[in-house]
Protein backbone atom coordinates (compact mmCIF):
# COMPACT_ATOMS: atom_id res chain seq x y z
CA UNK A 1 0.00 0.00 0.00
CA UNK A 2 1.30 3.37 -1.28
CA UNK A 3 1.32 6.63 0.47
CA UNK A 4 -1.43 7.97 -1.90
CA UNK A 5 -3.32 4.63 -0.96
CA UNK A 6 -2.97 5.24 2.73
CA UNK A 7 -4.03 9.23 2.67
CA UNK A 8 -7.11 7.74 0.52
CA UNK A 9 -8.42 5.37 2.94
CA UNK A 10 -7.83 7.94 5.86
CA UNK A 11 -10.19 9.93 3.92
CA UNK A 12 -12.63 7.57 3.91
CA UNK A 13 -12.51 7.39 7.18
CA UNK A 14 -12.88 10.92 7.44
CA UNK A 15 -16.01 11.13 5.26
CA UNK A 16 -17.39 8.49 7.57
CA UNK A 17 -16.63 10.47 10.96
CA UNK A 18 -18.66 13.04 9.37
CA UNK A 19 -21.87 11.52 8.46
CA UNK A 20 -21.64 10.27 11.99
CA UNK A 21 -21.57 13.92 13.35
CA UNK A 22 -23.48 15.41 11.24
CA UNK A 23 -25.77 13.34 9.73
CA UNK A 24 -24.31 14.21 6.36
CA UNK A 25 -21.90 15.91 4.12
CA UNK A 26 -19.21 13.45 4.38
CA UNK A 27 -20.29 11.49 1.33
CA UNK A 28 -20.00 14.93 -0.74
CA UNK A 29 -16.00 14.03 -0.54
CA UNK A 30 -16.30 9.95 -1.85
CA UNK A 31 -16.02 10.64 -5.79
CA UNK A 32 -13.20 13.03 -5.02
CA UNK A 33 -11.26 10.71 -2.85
CA UNK A 34 -12.30 7.85 -5.51
CA UNK A 35 -11.01 10.06 -8.77
CA UNK A 36 -8.32 12.06 -7.77
CA UNK A 37 -6.50 9.37 -5.42
CA UNK A 38 -7.50 6.21 -6.67
CA UNK A 39 -7.47 7.40 -10.39
CA UNK A 40 -11.73 6.01 -11.18
CA UNK A 41 -13.34 6.98 -13.88
CA UNK A 42 -15.77 9.69 -12.87
CA UNK A 43 -19.13 7.93 -13.61
CA UNK A 44 -17.72 4.46 -11.90
CA UNK A 45 -16.56 6.71 -8.79
CA UNK A 46 -20.39 7.73 -8.63
CA UNK A 47 -21.21 3.91 -8.38
CA UNK A 48 -18.62 3.21 -5.78
CA UNK A 49 -19.65 6.11 -3.98
CA UNK A 50 -23.05 5.39 -3.53
CA UNK A 51 -22.00 1.90 -2.50
CA UNK A 52 -19.82 2.98 0.19
CA UNK A 53 -22.07 5.69 1.65
CA UNK A 54 -24.95 3.31 1.35
CA UNK A 55 -23.08 0.68 3.97
CA UNK A 56 -21.91 3.17 5.91
CA UNK A 57 -24.94 4.78 6.88
CA UNK A 58 -26.73 1.92 7.55
CA UNK A 59 -24.27 0.64 9.95
CA UNK A 60 -24.98 4.34 11.50
CA UNK A 61 -28.63 3.96 11.23
CA UNK A 62 -28.65 0.89 12.85
CA UNK A 63 -26.96 2.20 15.68
CA UNK A 64 -29.10 5.44 15.69
CA UNK A 65 -32.65 2.94 15.83
CA UNK A 66 -31.19 0.98 18.11
CA UNK A 67 -31.07 4.32 20.33
CA UNK A 68 -34.84 4.90 19.10
CA UNK A 69 -33.24 8.10 18.15
CA UNK A 70 -35.15 7.20 13.81
CA UNK A 71 -38.31 8.52 12.86
CA UNK A 72 -39.63 6.14 10.71
CA UNK A 73 -42.98 8.08 9.40
CA UNK A 74 -40.87 11.05 8.46
CA UNK A 75 -38.35 8.42 6.61
CA UNK A 76 -41.32 6.75 4.55
CA UNK A 77 -42.53 10.36 3.73
CA UNK A 78 -39.04 11.18 2.67
CA UNK A 79 -37.81 8.49 1.15
CA UNK A 80 -40.43 6.86 -0.84
CA UNK A 81 -40.42 8.76 -3.38
CA UNK A 82 -37.06 9.61 -3.35
CA UNK A 83 -36.43 5.37 -3.98
CA UNK A 84 -38.06 6.41 -7.48
CA UNK A 85 -36.12 9.27 -8.76
CA UNK A 86 -32.95 7.79 -7.28
CA UNK A 87 -33.44 4.63 -8.93
CA UNK A 88 -34.66 5.83 -12.38
CA UNK A 89 -31.58 8.47 -12.37
CA UNK A 90 -29.02 5.69 -12.42
CA UNK A 91 -30.61 3.76 -14.44
CA UNK A 92 -32.03 5.65 -17.21
CA UNK A 93 -30.71 9.33 -16.96
CA UNK A 94 -27.08 8.98 -16.20
CA UNK A 95 -26.47 6.43 -18.98
CA UNK A 96 -28.47 8.75 -21.61
CA UNK A 97 -26.22 11.58 -20.98
CA UNK A 98 -24.33 11.48 -24.22
CA UNK A 99 -20.81 11.95 -24.50
CA UNK A 100 -19.07 14.24 -25.34
CA UNK A 101 -22.24 16.05 -23.65
CA UNK A 102 -21.50 18.99 -26.20
CA UNK A 103 -19.70 19.51 -29.29
CA UNK A 104 -18.89 22.82 -30.50
CA UNK A 105 -16.14 23.01 -33.35
CA UNK A 106 -12.78 22.35 -32.02
CA UNK A 107 -14.22 22.26 -28.33
CA UNK A 108 -15.73 19.77 -26.83
CA UNK A 109 -16.70 18.73 -23.38
CA UNK A 110 -16.52 14.71 -22.50
CA UNK A 111 -19.56 13.01 -20.23
CA UNK A 112 -17.19 12.48 -17.49
CA UNK A 113 -15.25 16.10 -16.65
CA UNK A 114 -19.18 16.84 -17.00
CA UNK A 115 -20.08 15.40 -14.16
CA UNK A 116 -17.09 16.47 -12.50
CA UNK A 117 -17.92 20.33 -12.85
CA UNK A 118 -21.65 19.56 -11.92
CA UNK A 119 -20.23 17.72 -9.02
CA UNK A 120 -17.79 20.54 -8.03
CA UNK A 121 -21.18 23.48 -8.56
CA UNK A 122 -22.76 20.91 -6.23
CA UNK A 123 -20.21 20.82 -3.37
CA UNK A 124 -19.79 24.62 -3.68
CA UNK A 125 -23.76 25.13 -2.91
CA UNK A 126 -23.17 22.19 -0.39
CA UNK A 127 -20.23 24.28 1.15
CA UNK A 128 -22.23 27.01 1.58
CA UNK A 129 -25.37 25.52 3.21
CA UNK A 130 -23.01 24.10 5.76
CA UNK A 131 -21.25 27.47 6.32
CA UNK A 132 -24.50 29.88 6.10
CA UNK A 133 -26.91 27.70 7.31
CA UNK A 134 -29.70 28.47 9.67
CA UNK A 135 -30.39 28.19 13.43
CA UNK A 136 -31.65 24.69 13.38
CA UNK A 137 -31.10 23.83 17.30
CA UNK A 138 -34.96 24.50 17.54
CA UNK A 139 -37.34 22.30 15.83
CA UNK A 140 -40.68 23.70 14.45
CA UNK A 141 -43.63 22.42 16.30
CA UNK A 142 -46.24 21.30 14.58
CA UNK A 143 -47.43 18.54 11.99
CA UNK A 144 -45.19 17.57 9.51
CA UNK A 145 -45.32 18.99 6.38
CA UNK A 146 -45.02 15.43 4.64
CA UNK A 147 -45.93 16.90 1.32
CA UNK A 148 -43.21 18.71 0.69
CA UNK A 149 -40.88 16.71 2.46
CA UNK A 150 -41.83 13.96 -0.76
CA UNK A 151 -41.18 16.84 -3.09
CA UNK A 152 -37.77 17.81 -1.58
CA UNK A 153 -37.48 13.63 -1.64
CA UNK A 154 -37.39 13.45 -5.41
CA UNK A 155 -35.31 16.30 -5.96
CA UNK A 156 -32.68 14.81 -3.39
CA UNK A 157 -32.45 11.08 -5.38
CA UNK A 158 -32.31 12.66 -8.73
CA UNK A 159 -28.89 14.72 -7.20
CA UNK A 160 -28.11 11.43 -5.24
CA UNK A 161 -28.47 9.06 -8.09
CA UNK A 162 -26.08 11.89 -10.83
CA UNK A 163 -23.45 12.69 -8.17
CA UNK A 164 -23.46 9.68 -6.06
CA UNK A 165 -23.41 11.69 -2.71
CA UNK A 166 -25.99 11.19 0.28
CA UNK A 167 -27.92 14.74 0.49
CA UNK A 168 -27.29 14.80 3.97
CA UNK A 169 -26.71 18.78 3.82
CA UNK A 170 -30.07 19.25 2.29
CA UNK A 171 -31.75 15.99 4.01
CA UNK A 172 -31.00 17.18 7.88
CA UNK A 173 -32.15 21.07 7.48
CA UNK A 174 -35.53 20.05 5.72
CA UNK A 175 -36.02 17.21 8.35
CA UNK A 176 -35.73 20.17 11.44
CA UNK A 177 -37.74 22.70 9.21
CA UNK A 178 -40.97 21.02 7.72
CA UNK A 179 -41.16 17.47 9.96
CA UNK A 180 -40.49 19.83 13.23
CA UNK A 181 -37.36 17.41 14.50
CA UNK A 182 -35.14 18.19 16.75
CA UNK A 183 -31.54 18.60 15.38
CA UNK A 184 -30.17 15.00 17.06
CA UNK A 185 -33.37 13.02 15.90
CA UNK A 186 -33.41 15.17 12.19
CA UNK A 187 -29.01 13.93 11.80
CA UNK A 188 -30.46 9.90 13.15
CA UNK A 189 -33.05 10.16 10.13
CA UNK A 190 -31.51 11.46 7.57
CA UNK A 191 -28.79 8.68 7.69
CA UNK A 192 -31.35 6.06 7.55
CA UNK A 193 -32.70 8.26 4.18
CA UNK A 194 -29.08 8.46 2.86
CA UNK A 195 -28.87 4.74 3.36
CA UNK A 196 -31.59 3.09 1.50
CA UNK A 197 -31.52 5.89 -1.02
CA UNK A 198 -27.51 4.92 -1.69
CA UNK A 199 -28.65 1.37 -1.98
CA UNK A 200 -31.48 2.33 -4.49
CA UNK A 201 -29.05 4.15 -6.16
CA UNK A 202 -26.71 1.36 -6.55
CA UNK A 203 -29.10 -1.38 -7.39
CA UNK A 204 -29.19 0.42 -10.63
CA UNK A 205 -25.55 -0.06 -11.45
CA UNK A 206 -25.62 -3.61 -10.36
CA UNK A 207 -25.55 -4.61 -14.10
CA UNK A 208 -21.77 -3.52 -14.20
CA UNK A 209 -19.07 -5.57 -14.99
CA UNK A 210 -15.88 -3.50 -14.04
CA UNK A 211 -17.21 -3.17 -10.16
CA UNK A 212 -13.65 -3.89 -8.13
CA UNK A 213 -15.60 -5.38 -5.18
CA UNK A 214 -12.43 -6.45 -3.14
CA UNK A 215 -11.33 -2.42 -3.05
CA UNK A 216 -15.03 -1.45 -2.82
CA UNK A 217 -15.46 -3.43 0.16
CA UNK A 218 -11.92 -2.49 1.87
CA UNK A 219 -12.51 1.54 1.63
CA UNK A 220 -16.02 0.78 2.80
CA UNK A 221 -14.71 -0.53 6.00
CA UNK A 222 -12.52 2.19 6.81
CA UNK A 223 -15.77 4.63 6.17
CA UNK A 224 -17.77 2.29 8.78
CA UNK A 225 -15.13 2.80 11.21
CA UNK A 226 -15.21 6.87 10.56
CA UNK A 227 -19.32 6.43 11.15
CA UNK A 228 -18.80 4.31 14.27
CA UNK A 229 -16.02 6.99 15.80
CA UNK A 230 -18.56 9.95 14.86
CA UNK A 231 -21.60 8.67 16.67
CA UNK A 232 -19.79 8.54 19.75
CA UNK A 233 -18.31 11.77 19.31
CA UNK A 234 -21.77 12.86 18.54
CA UNK A 235 -22.30 13.11 22.23
CA UNK A 236 -19.61 15.35 22.49
CA UNK A 237 -19.86 18.02 19.74
CA UNK A 238 -22.55 20.20 18.20
CA UNK A 239 -23.49 19.24 14.19
CA UNK A 240 -24.00 22.84 13.60
CA UNK A 241 -20.53 23.94 14.14
CA UNK A 242 -19.04 21.07 12.83
CA UNK A 243 -21.41 21.21 9.48
CA UNK A 244 -19.74 24.69 9.71
CA UNK A 245 -16.13 23.49 9.75
CA UNK A 246 -16.40 20.85 7.50
CA UNK A 247 -18.28 23.16 4.83
CA UNK A 248 -15.06 24.94 4.34
CA UNK A 249 -13.01 22.02 3.69
CA UNK A 250 -15.67 21.36 1.26
CA UNK A 251 -15.19 24.85 -0.46
CA UNK A 252 -11.25 23.87 -0.24
CA UNK A 253 -11.88 20.74 -2.07
CA UNK A 254 -14.67 21.61 -4.77
CA UNK A 255 -12.19 24.80 -6.08
CA UNK A 256 -9.36 22.26 -6.43
CA UNK A 257 -11.50 20.41 -8.55
CA UNK A 258 -12.52 22.79 -10.88
CA UNK A 259 -8.62 24.14 -11.06
CA UNK A 260 -7.78 20.67 -12.08
CA UNK A 261 -10.43 20.22 -14.80
CA UNK A 262 -9.50 23.65 -16.11
CA UNK A 263 -5.80 22.73 -16.02
CA UNK A 264 -6.67 19.44 -18.07
CA UNK A 265 -8.44 21.35 -20.95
Amino acid sequence: MNLTDLIGYGAAVVAGLVIGLAGGGGSILTVPIFVYLFQIPPVLATSYSLFVVGSTSLVGSISYALKKQVDFTVTAAFAVPSFFSVFLTRRLLVPAIPDPLFHFGSVSLPKDEAILYFFAFVMILAAQAMIRQPNLTQSTPGRPRLGLLALDGLGVGVLTGTIGAGGGFLIVPMLVLLAGLPIRRAVATSVLIIAVNSFVGFSGDLHRRDLDWSFLLEFTAFSICGILLGIYLARFVSPVYLKRGFGSLVLFVAVYMLLKEINKS
